[in-house]
């Protein structure tokens, strides 16, 4: 097993230097004939069917109302190739600049929804609004993916996982435990 560590006092509003569970991500939107994206790193898988995934999207956002009153995004997972425009994108609004063509990104059009996939993205999910309960308290919204487009290769990308302080830690390593899994859990 792991040996004993000592730990110290540490803030509590830094905790997500720890707990932060998936990787940044870019959501794209539309509405009205306006497209947008934004840098996200709030997000969680709730629930595998349907598919529904909870994302905190600020109301002082310019995303923010374009999504609420759309009722759809896409979900983008870019790679660590993008890190200078996720985190460029995280710093100007969308109400000021057309950020698709700031960062030399490229609209797809999705299947499902209005909002462009972006074609430099590893993966690209279609959402369509499912419950906006917390939105209002917690600017939390629940979507259901709806279409699902994900390059073959690799099969874990090397991806951006923000944890404050403008750091972010990298994936893309994997190691397996198959063996120990029970069958029903995997």
């Amino acid at each position: 097993m792991g040996e004993l560590r000592e730990r110290q006092d540490y803030p509590v509003d830094a905790v997500r230097r720890f707990l932060e569970p998936g990787p940044t991500v870019l959501v794209s939107s539309a509405w009205q004939g306006e497209t947008n994206v934004m840098t996200l790193g709030w997000h969680i898988v709730l629930d595998l069917k349907p598919s529904l995934v909870g994302l905190r999207i600020h109301a002082s956002t310019h995303s923010h109302a374009m999504i609420r009153d759309s009722g759809e995004c896409v979900i983008n997972l870019p790679t660590t190739a993008l890190t200078d425009a996720v985190v460029g994108i995280g710093n100007c609004s969308g109400r000021e600049v057309d950020k698709f063509a700031r960062f030399d990104l490229t609209k797809q059009p999705a299947a499902m929804v209005g909002a462009p996939l972006i074609g430099e993205c590893h993966a690209c999910f279609e959402c369509r609004l499912h419950d906006e309960t917390l939105a209002a308290r917690y600017n939390f919204f629940v979507f259901e993916v709806v279409k699902a487009h994900v390059a073959p290769l690799p099969d874990h990308p090397e991806t951006l996982h923000y944890t404050g302080d403008c750091t972010f830690m990298l994936a893309g390593r994997t190691i397996s435990r198959r063996e120990l899994f029970h069958r029903e859990m995997v």
